[in-house]
């Protein structure tokens, strides 16, 4: 079965070549591309890492020749933050949208453990709003802001040794997704022979750890000297300075020193030149290309993959879009189908679970509801006897009531008083010509009178 590039190939074999007996004028078809793009403008999106007061900032301000927006940050902020301003420019009747993204924070944390996860989080998130773009059916890439990464500028701080391992870690996750120019910060801090060993110490270090930092493109016979001859001064020692210092009959940018003056644009004093150059004026359009054809098209070849969109199908036989789709959705339509079952035996589970609880605590709640009925009833039949008991007491209290209020002159003492009344119950006294006959009943006395 032939490759893609195999088919490629052989349909270029089989294309036929003609000459033209006469002028046509395809040939203004590069005119008409360079009128298209100057009337459409170009955007070019540069992400700045490294410390905090390291130059960034002013390195960007005199690569550009002006004096963007500055500002001030603090080595006290508890994460990386990334801050993107975008700015018009036009330079002649070319206009350019220039987007600086700035690393705040970076590398000021105690824990620099996930310094670089919220830059490998933003060149990720103008990848995914860039395909989300592609994706959609009625597309405006035309009129569309992209606010992809062309390059990343990595400054290294001027230590003469060797390289952190936050920078290692840093340009290794990096290194796939932007393209990375490194660059030493503030090379005029360190001499020209320390400079030229720390330059060969980066670059071993690099090539040992697996780096991969952008290399100018030697395949143009056009610019292929000038970029081969620049791959060998990586990575540029650069200076920046926006100030404005005469030397000799000229004013130059520079900084000024106790013991002279670093001249910005003199390459005998840094690289700064030959960044200019190899950045804006030679490799920018590359910069542009090499991020759409090689870096976003790894991100989206992943994205996809991860869908579970491929080209080639079980029996490398070329699938189309649809195909995949179709059956992607039956995948997912299974997928869902099999999550429906098992969530409906889950809820069947739970709910009979919950039912055997419920049953629990009705059984429980009728033991409860059964002994409380129990001590009701045994506490009723307590009140009862205990009615009665008064019931009983208050007919006894009521008979001697009514008896000592038939005799309410008399005197007697009760049996229980005196002692205790013989068998029968009915005794008959003769007093002072009485006859008093006395009645026990009911554990109470009855009296009645007669006369002798």
């Amino acid at each position: 079965m032939a490759s893609c590039d195999e088919v490629r190939q052989l349909k270029k074999e089989h294309t036929r070549s003609l000459s033209m007996c006469g002028h046509v004028g395809f040939e203004s078809l590069p005119d008409q591309l360079v009128d298209r793009s100057i009337e459409q403008g170009f955007c070019f999106n540069i992400l700045c890492v490294g410390e905090t007061g390291i130059g960034k900032s002013t390195l960007i301000n005199t690569l550009f020749n002006t004096h963007f927006e500055e500002l001030e940050s603090s080595h006290f902020y508890p994460c990386v933050r990334l801050r993107a301003q975008t700015y018009e420019l036009q330079e002649s009747n070319v206009r350019l949208k220039l987007t600086i993204v700035n690393t705040v924070g970076f590398g000021d944390q105690i824990n620099k453990e996930d310094s670089y996860q919220p830059i490998v989080d933003y060149i990720d998130d103008q990848f995914e709003a860039y395909l989300q773009e592609e994706l959609k059916i009625k597309r405006a890439l035309f009129n569309y802001h992209d606010s992809r990464i062309h390059v990343c500028l990595y400054f290294i701080a001027p230590t003469g040794h060797s390289l952190r391992t936050l920078d290692l870690l840093t340009m290794k996750s990096l290194d796939s997704k932007v393209n990375i120019i490194p660059l030493i910060a503030k090379a005029d801090t360190i001499s020209k022979s320390e400079l030229q060993k720390f330059k060969m110490k980066l670059m071993s270090e690099l090539v040992i750890n697996g780096v991969q930092i952008y290399q100018f493109p030697t395949d143009d016979d056009t610019t292929a000297k000038i970029n081969g001859a620049m791959n060998g001064h990586l990575p540029f020692a650069v200076v920046g300075s926006m100030d404005e210092i005469k030397v000799g009959n000229k004013m130059v940018k520079g900084r000024q020193y106790p013991w002279g003056i670093v001249q910005v644009e003199n390459e005998n004093h840094c690289d700064f030149v030959k960044l200019r150059e190899m950045l804006i004026c030679t490799n920018m359009e590359d910069l542009r290309e090499q991020t759409h054809m090689r870096h976003y098209e790894l991100y989206r070849r992943c994205k996809l993959q991860e869908m579970g969109f491929a080209d080639m199908g079980p029996e490398n036989k070329p699938l189309s879009l649809q195909e995949t789709y179709e059956a992607k959705r039956h995948e997912f339509c299974g997928e869902r189908q099999r999550k429906e079952e098992q969530m409906k035996q889950m809820f069947v589970q739970r709910v009979k679970e919950k039912e055997a609880i419920l049953k629990e605590a009705e059984r429980e709640l009728q033991a409860k509801f059964e002994h409380l009925k129990r001590l009701h009833q045994e506490e009723r039949m307590k009140l009862e006897d205990r009615r009665r008991v008064l019931e009983e007491e208050s007919i006894a209290f009521a008979k001697r009531k009514a008896t000592c209020e038939l005799f309410p002159n008399q005197s007697f003492l009760t049996a229980a008083e005196q002692h205790s009344i013989p068998s029968p119950s009915t005794n008959i006294f003769k007093s002072s010509g009485l006859i008093l006959k006395t009645v026990w009943l009911d554990n109470c006395f009855y009296f009645s009178q007669f006369p002798s």
